[in-house]
């Protein structure tokens, strides 16, 4: 059984062909990462489905229960193709785009996407390449915009499309979503990410497909998901905090206000949230990050975030287990900070007014009273996990769990340290086997004190009523 994280804050590293096999997957675990993304946008079915095959490899190698993200594509909006393969857009000059699929040139070029004109009025802005360019639409007609060059550059074949001022008409799963959908739930995957997400029904959509099988994140990284942001946030098992589409579509000055009301509300709402995008971009090339990009890290971990994410920087830059590393020790360095807990808490999550609510915060309270090392949670579903996480205790929290699924997505919640192991009968088999655990896991020596949360009756899910502390001994490593 592999010893817990010494950090609370969770590693997501991105997989691709700078760390496809085995042996560099194994590199990213040393080195700190505790969940894998698989980017749905790239790589073929062969090639996902032997990355998910590595990683339960890696997990039988281990016994720690490792989490397979997979992130899909969403309705990414692209310009169609050029004759000459690009063009160069001149600031002032009027350009076309229409649904005629003929090459395009200075003059015009496909857009095939008919929900765009439908929803386009004069004066909304189309943001080309990242938003390098920048176009406004001063003639809007049923299959055709004409626009002005506001910022024009060279825009060449199926560069990206952004429309950051409307709502548009699309479906948040297109028909390659779907298929990558079913795809990454035949092989496991633990967690699902929508892309794209403008409004709560895009949350609902998915989760209905995805029928219990997966969790379900949203990528929060359109100004209009922001708009709504409470609605998608209750649906949503989890958030992401998506800097890249979300730094195009808003002004970057605002891009960390943001970012500070994502995280802050999914706090209070009790669900796990990642920061994501460029967090280390410059360790794609370099050994080493700039100090804005520590800081950068730093302070996601400061707000209290679940998990930091790497992007590129761990799927095809040139130092992979460098950037998973350089994220581990940035995350000790933060944690070792006495400010860090007092920093952590502030805005503190508001509870619930359930019984499992109530019990779950009285948890963290009297492990920070009795000075217990650990908060010990048996759970079926994870909710009693997540709620004792949402606090933000002072200590670990030991999940345990006889359900592997539960175990897995446990990779993305706070401070959380994951087992599966037999279900109890009773409550005397639940507190011996919550003393082992803790031995085993290192969370607890002799002498040390252990909270413990569970449900009576046991095995039965949503039933969260019991808090009981106890002292280990030492001698509870027998037994099973």
């Amino acid at each position: 059984m592999t010893d817990p994280r010494r950090r609370r804050v969770k590693i997501l590293a991105t997989l691709g062909p700078a760390s496809a096999s085995l042996e560099m997957i194994r590199k990213l675990f040393v080195a700190g990462a505790d969940a894998f993304r698989i980017n749905m946008s790239h790589g073929t079915p062969e090639a996902r489905a032997s990355l998910i095959a590595h990683i339960r490899t890696l997990e039988k190698e281990t016994g720690r229960p490792l989490t397979v993200l997979a992130d899909l594509q969403g309705p990414k909006l692209r310009v169609g193709r050029f004759a000459e393969g690009s063009i160069e857009l001149t600031t002032g000059a009027r350009f076309v785009l229409d649904m005629d699929k003929t090459p395009g040139d200075a003059t015009r070029v496909e857009l095939p996407h008919k929900e765009i004109f439908a929803a386009l009025t004069v004066g909304a802005r189309l943001l080309l390449d990242d938003g390098k360019m920048v176009l406004r639409v001063v003639e809007a007609a049923p299959t055709r915009l004409v626009t002005e060059v506001v910022v024009g550059g060279k825009l060449s074949n199926n560069k990206g499309l952004n429309v950051p001022d409307v709502v548009v008409p699309l479906a948040a799963l297109t028909p390659k979503d779907r298929t990558d959908l079913a795809f990454a739930l035949d092989h496991g995957a633990d967690w699902i990410a929508l892309s794209f997400v403008q409004r709560p029904e895009d949350v609902a959509e998915a989760r209905a497909l995805i029928g219990g099988r997966a969790a379900l994140l949203a990528k929060i990284e359109k100004p209009q998901a922001m708009e709504r942001l409470h609605e998608i946030l209750e649906l949503a098992d989890a958030v992401m905090v998506a800097r890249g589409d979300l730094g195009v579509e808003l002004p970057p000055e605002q891009v960390p206000r943001a970012q500070k009301r994502i995280v802050a509300m999914a706090r209070a709402l009790g669900k796990p949230v990642v920061v994501a995008t460029q967090m280390l971009e410059s360790m794609i090339q370099s050994p080493s990050p700039t100090r804005a990009e520590v800081s950068d890290v730093a302070t996601a971990i400061y707000d209290g975030a679940d998990a930091v994410m790497l992007s590129a920087e761990s799927a095809a830059g040139n130092w992979p287990v460098e950037a998973v590393a350089m994220m581990d020790a940035i995350a000790d360095q933060v944690e070792d900070d006495p400010l860090w807990y007092a920093r952590v808490h502030f805005a503190e999550a508001a509870s619930g007014a359930t019984t499992a609510d109530a019990i779950s915060s009285a948890g963290g309270a009297i492990a920070r009273t009795v000075g217990a090392k650990a908060i010990a949670c048996f759970t079926i579903t994870g909710s009693t996990v997540r709620r004792v996480a949402r606090e933000r205790a002072s200590v670990p929290i030991l999940c345990l769990t006889p359900v592997l699924a539960t175990a897995r997505r446990m990779g993305l919640v706070w401070g959380v340290h994951a087992v599966t192991t037999r279900d109890v009968a009773g409550f005397e088999e639940m507190v011996e086997k919550s003393k082992r655990m803790a031995l085993r896991t290192g969370l607890g020596k002799g002498g040390d004190l252990l909270v413990l949360i569970a449900g009576v009756p046991f095995s039965t899910p949503g039933t969260t009523n019991v808090v009981h502390v106890v002292r280990l001994t030492g001698s509870e490593l027998t037994g099973y």
